[in-house]
């Protein structure tokens, strides 16, 4: 068994062991407080680790370019796809999905394959082309949140001025977005994580390592799947799945790409599942919300949970198959069926329940035009 798949093992089995434990964590807020180290503690560390580790290749600028397109597609996607599978326009649900649908985890389902199926220089590419996801769903996602949040919000709806001060209090206040400037900070005066003092190296990795255990078993206490949701959430995850195929494909025949690694590392960084920060911003929102004793939401975080907890093990299939394909997908055309394959699974289920509607309907016509002759 190679070490990518073991990992992903290793991934499912701590989602599992937290569905396990849900028997224990019986008060809302036992999860409450492994929720507050994540965002407070864990979160901010990994975030402040990966950005100063970053390491900018110049002649490689063009792969977070290129996968920022690919965060906006999916954004401008969104809207479209949700309809289709019955999520309501506006409601708590569709800006949750709208949040989470454009975002990329490739540290979780992306990396540990293409570092066991293509090596460290296509490793060292994808998470060259990650700088741009993260500028994206740290920063522009965020700041969509908050927007959204304060339309919602009655609090928030006094002076035109009102909401710009109160999002720059919540910039200011969140522990995540005070260690991303002191990255920032840091790294225009070139000090990375090896200049920091041995002690402070070492408290922020130590923090840092227990970011995904916690993040993979609160997904797994917080998921309450029901039936109906299941199949909305996999139908979704599918056709997105299935765009960003699709716009693979369109990305090869304009470049003309041939050679196999390169077209395999596209379409298995494209296919990474969504990522856990917009969940974040969801909770950073709920937390104001709470607070204001808002009794409209603006977000569903346990609707994105569920999201989080079907996404990872879909994309970890769909990279896995890919990159065990060999030359198959040096093909445009491969790679088209492949996308049109995936749109045609994620659409049965909204085919389905409009089929069903309507049978449903037919059915129910003459008994309501029967029983209302009766009564008369």
């Amino acid at each position: 068994m190679d070490s990518g798949l073991q990992k992903t093992i290793v991934f499912l089995c701590f989602i599992l062991i937290g569905v396990l434990l849900k028997a224990k964590f019986t008060s809302k807020d036992e999860l409450n407080g492994i929720k507050k180290i994540i965002l407070n503690l864990a979160l901010p560390a990994t975030i402040f680790i990966a950005l100063l580790g970053i390491k900018i290749e110049w002649n490689l600028l063009f792969l977070p370019v290129m996968a920022l397109g690919l965060n906006l597609f999916l954004f401008l996607l969104a809207p479209l796809l949700l309809p289709l599978v019955g999520i309501a326009k506006n409601s708590p649900e569709h800006k949750t999905a709208r949040l989470l649908i454009p975002s990329l985890a490739p540290g979780l389902s992306c990396f540990p394959f293409v570092l066991e199926f293509l090596g460290d220089t296509a490793l060292a590419k994808v998470a060259m082309a990650d700088l741009g996801n993260k500028v994206f769903v740290l920063i522009f996602l965020y700041l969509v949140a908050m927007n959204w949040h304060f339309q919602n919000s009655t609090f928030t709806k006094r002076k035109g001025n009102h909401n710009l001060i109160s999002l720059l209090k919540v910039l200011i206040s969140e522990p995540v977005n005070l260690f991303i400037g002191a990255a920032l900070l840091l790294l225009a005066f070139g000090i990375t994580m090896d200049s920091l003092p041995l002690f402070l190296n070492n408290v922020l990795h130590k923090l840092s390592l227990i970011m995904t255990p916690l993040v993979l078993l609160f997904i797994g206490l917080g998921l309450k799947i029901r039936r109906k949701q299941f199949f909305q959430v996999f139908s979704l995850l599918t056709l997105r799945a299935g765009a960003v195929v699709l716009l693979c494909a369109l990305v090869v025949s304009l470049t003309g790409l041939t050679v196999s690694g390169e077209i395999l590392l596209l379409l298995a960084f494209a296919l990474s599942s969504c990522s856990f920060w917009p969940y974040a911003h969801i909770s950073s929102v709920e937390s104001l919300e709470i607070d204001n004793q808002s009794a409209k939401r603006t977000f569903n975080s346990d609707f994105a949970l569920t999201v989080l907890a079907l996404s990872f093990p879909l994309s970890t299939i769909l990279i896995l198959g890919v990159l065990n394909t060999g030359t198959l997908f040096v093909s445009v055309y491969n790679v088209l069926g492949f996308g049109s394959a995936l749109v045609g699974l994620g659409l049965i289920y909204p085919i389905t329940t409009t089929f069903q509607k309507r049978v449903l309907h037919k059915i129910s016509g003459p008994d309501m035009k029967s029983a209302a002759t009766k009564h008369i």
